[in-house]
């Protein structure tokens, strides 16, 4: 049978400056998402939608949590596979497009991984492992977008 995991936020807007939702440029795109356990995290719109650029936007969390997602899996696949990773960093860039009527949607996330692995044997075994999490990624199996990689394999000391 398979397992639920059930998640609970609490997202709090913030950004009421005293007159409410009285004018769309009138009130702040503020807010605070809160879960049991890690401190509170500041968002907002994004700057093209009168947020600010020093707090987390949902798009950029959207992009995070994909990368992070592959990363986690990717790192207990390797780990399991005998795969030493001594280094793992992602940039990686999302594309969403609107589409006129006040709505839009994500088109593609593209993960750059450039991991390190221990010994060069294990190369072309760690370059395949992306793949399998790939398709085992909780949040990439739940968007409706093409999620690419383009990892980059090294070899510690090399």
């Amino acid at each position: 049978m398979p397992r639920q995991h059930d998640y609970r936020t609490t997202v709090t807007w913030t950004g009421n400056t005293g007159a409410g939702t009285d004018s769309y440029r009138g009130y702040g795109r503020e807010h605070e998402v809160r879960a049991e356990g890690p401190p509170p995290l500041a968002g907002t719109a994004d700057p093209a939608f009168r947020g600010t650029a020093d707090r987390w936007n949902p798009e950029q969390l959207l992009l995070a949590s994909l990368a992070q997602c592959h990363m986690l899996t990717y790192l207990a696949l390797c780990a399991l596979a005998g795969v030493v990773v001594t280094g793992y960093t992602d940039e990686a860039d999302g594309t969403m497009t609107e589409d006129g009527a006040g709505g839009g949607r994500f088109t593609e996330v593209v993960l750059r991984p450039r991991v390190e692995v221990a010994s060069a044997d294990d190369v072309e075994r760690a370059r395949r492992l992306h793949g399998e999490a790939h398709t085992k990624c909780f949040i990439a199996n739940s968007v409706n977008f093409p999620v690419r990689h383009e990892p980059v394999m090294t070899v510690r000391g090399a």
